[in-house]
């Protein structure tokens, strides 16, 4: 189902009315192509790869719609890229340090950063906001487990942590050529890849979590990530793989050029 509007927003990171509007509980193949094309194009004009992303998690959260409220039917949508720790800004780099709690960083270590974010609370419209997710060294399994989420990401997506972490050169080919399968929690209450259970799920009414994303030719891994006030079944999680391929491509052109803002 496809809902017609002409909404408009004046939030941060804002693209415009929309021509369209979807439903993640029935979403079809025509929304897809839609949705798919709109993602494929949203990058024109951006001058970094925060910027492109900002655009998409803006437009996925003003595009999927409950319609009982009218309102966006997702809570949050978030999206990380890994990055190198040696080439993050101060802040970030700062900011990973104290997670790994007193160990160094190494030059070659990567780290999951928080590249953009749209949201129902005014704190979840600014990545700097974040007060857990703005950089999470990706040292070790041991490390990654205090993330169940981003670990079960992972998992989904068929990487391992060493493939994101240290990327070996001569396996990027290969990687980057994987399709990746997309990150589906039908039911997000009482799951174990889901944290925050007191504080963000249960208030914020989260039903489902789906995420989706690939691998890029640099070896970093871009990853979408949706929060969902309404139940998303597989069949609309399914279609989100070739999502997956338009929003690579949106933000290809930046993968090895500028990133932030």
């Amino acid at each position: 189902m496809v809902i017609s509007s002409t909404r408009s927003t004046e939030n941060k990171g804002s693209i415009g009315a929309h021509s369209c509007m979807y439903s993640l509980t029935h979403f079809t193949l025509r929304d897809m192509t839609k949705c798919g094309a709109a993602l494929r194009k949203i990058g024109s004009g951006a001058t970094s790869m925060e910027s492109v992303a900002d655009r998409i998690v803006r437009y996925l959260y003003e595009g999927f719609i409950d319609e009982q409220t009218g309102q966006s039917a997702l809570a949050l949508v978030r999206c990380f890229k890994t990055h190198s720790c040696s080439e993050l800004e101060a802040e970030l780099h700062q900011f990973a340090s104290q997670m790994l709690t007193g160990q160094p960083i190494s030059p070659t270590m990567n780290c999951l950063i928080l590249l953009a974010t749209a949201g129902d609370q005014p704190e979840w419209n600014d990545r700097r906001d974040s007060a857990q997710h703005q950089a999470i060294p990706l040292s070790s399994e041991q490390l990654l487990a205090q993330s169940p989420m981003i670990s079960h990401l992972m998992k989904q997506f068929g990487l391992e942590i060493g493939s994101v972490s240290s990327p070996d050169p001569e396996l990027l080919v290969d990687i980057e050529q994987e399709t990746f399968n997309v990150f589906h929690v039908p039911n997000a209450v009482n799951s174990l890849h889901i944290p925050a259970q007191a504080n963000f799920v249960m208030p914020y009414r989260i039903e489902s979590v789906l995420g989706f994303g690939g691998m890029l030719p640099s070896g970093h891994l871009i990853a979408v990530i949706l929060f969902s006030k309404v139940h998303i079944p597989r069949s609309t999680a399914d279609m989100f793989k070739t999502l997956a391929l338009n929003t690579k491509m949106a933000v290809l052109p930046f993968d090895q050029g500028i990133v932030f803002d």
